[in-house]
């Protein structure tokens, strides 16, 4: 096997479901053709399996991990609503997620209680921090999270990416983010819940209800991301979805009053609700001035957890806050997918001992890219034409221009060509004249809708030509 075809095969196996294609090529450099040769000589080997013919073609890796599988059974190491963890975790059991610079950092947090320092809220850290001159995601992660996870971001309404897959994101979110908490449903379980109504017998109550607090939450993400900004208000609006039933009468949305302590670390928040109110607004501040989506994106994630604003669920408002950029900018949400939570705990815990947010950043990009890698499959099964979907208001401009103008025969392919040239990117300039010319074949009465041109006009063009 060639370094190519090998490094081919380490790409498929990071799909989990028989994948098209289509899919598999995207964002590689290599020519469709060789890249069929190589997938044939992987299929001929046994190492990738292959089913379907022609377009309902799929490939996959030939020895795969359950794709549905119970969550690990760790006790959490930190939650506001869970038990503690070993803390004398050895490190060879440490997580492959970290680098080496923060598998250190984890080290200390996972050292002995006694053996760490007690601290608080700390002013400066979020001082330190001024938006769009510091970064904690560098240039080559913010440039790498922008390759991978762009989808519909150009000229479309915002969320309509979420809303294309909201079901998955519906299903992975709530699970995902749940099973960071301890949550004990299942993937599929999770599934039934939330989209037949029917819950395991044997799980206890509170599961159910955090579950079905998430596709609340979720709901307002999605369906309401026109209105959705970065402010106090939508802040606690995601925290009182999420906490309903959860938290005492009273508390879901209202900031706290009360002193908080978090389970197997030894920092202790800041108390006093007018302080953390205070503190609240100047980190929605901040997060509101980040122009970078990605950066906004884990600023939210770690300061709304560090602050500790609310009597519970201040993490799980903070995961979900953490998607408000993503959808408003038509990029691939975040679900926390494959993240173990004792790794993402220690992470947290870094972030409120040692203000090191180091080990949060890798699996933030880790678990992004995994939520990427999944949603192209989910949009690839689903049929769905993101490049046509992305131009349909440039395609239907052009369409106008064409039968408004009564261009028929060469002037057609000259308009078409003119116009591409000057609106549609080189790559995507073949897929968006095929698209054209095939709707110009297809024009009915029934399918001019949008584009500002009457029955009249459009007989007139078809008469004319």
């Amino acid at each position: 096997m060639s370094d190519e075809q090998s490094l081919l095969l380490n790409h498929v196996k990071q799909f989990t479901v028989p994948t098209a294609f289509s899919v598999i090529a995207a964002g590689l450099e290599t020519p469709d053709r060789t890249l069929r040769r190589w997938l044939s000589k992987l299929v001929e080997q046994g190492l990738i399996e292959a089913s379907g013919e022609r377009k309902g073609r799929r490939y996959h890796y030939a020895v795969h991990e359950p794709l549905i599988s119970e969550p690990l059974v760790h006790e959490p190491l930190i939650s506001e609503d869970s038990a503690e963890y070993n803390a004398t975790a050895s490190p060879s059991n440490l997580s492959s997620a970290f680098s080496a610079a923060s598998l250190q950092v984890i080290n200390k947090v996972r050292a002995p209680l006694y053996e760490r320092r007690p601290c608080t809220y700390r002013y400066e850290w979020l001082e330190s921090y001024q938006p769009n001159t510091t970064f904690y995601l560098n240039v080559e992660e913010r440039n790498q999270l922008h390759e991978i996870g762009q989808r519909l971001n150009v000229g479309m309404p915002a969320g309509t990416y979420a809303k294309q897959i909201f079901n998955r994101l519906l299903i992975d979110l709530s699970y995902h983010s749940s099973r960071l908490e301890g949550n004990t449903y299942s993937l599929a379980d999770t599934e039934k819940l939330l989209l037949q109504g029917m819950s395991a017998d044997d799980k206890i109550d509170a599961d159910k209800v955090m579950i079905l607090n998430h596709k609340d939450a979720i709901n307002f993400l999605v369906e309401g991301i026109n209105r959705l900004q970065v402010s106090e208000e939508n802040i606690r609006t995601m925290h009182y979805l999420l906490a309903e039933g959860l938290v005492p009468n009273g508390s879901a949305g209202i900031i706290r009053s009360d002193g908080v302590r978090i389970t197997s670390s030894t920092y202790i928040p800041m108390e006093g609700k007018q302080r953390l109110e205070q503190q609240l607004q100047l980190i929605i501040n901040k997060a509101a001035a980040i122009n970078d989506p990605f950066e906004q994106s884990f600023f939210l994630l770690i300061h709304i957890a560090y602050l500790q604003a609310f009597i519970d669920v201040n993490k799980r408002t903070a995961r979900l806050s953490a998607n408000i950029p993503l959808v408003r900018n038509n990029l691939s949400p975040l679900s926390f997918i494959d993240l173990d939570k004792d790794d993402y705990a220690s992470a947290m815990i870094a972030c409120y001992e040692l203000n090191n947010e180091r080990p949060m950043v890798e699996l933030f990009i880790r678990s992004y890219i995994r939520s990427c890698e999944h949603y192209s499959v989910v949009v690839g099964a689903m049929g769905i034409d993101t490049l046509r979907v992305r131009y349909r208001g440039e395609r239907r401009r052009l369409i106008s221009e064409v039968v408004s103008g009564l261009l028929v025969g060469a002037a057609i392919q000259k308009r078409i060509e003119s116009f591409s040239k000057r609106e549609v990117p080189t790559e995507h300039r073949e897929k968006f004249i095929a698209d054209v010319q095939q709707d110009l074949e297809n024009l009915e009465p029934f399918n001019i809708a949008g584009m500002g041109l009457s029955k009249e006009e459009l007989l007139s063009w078809k008469a004319k030509q």
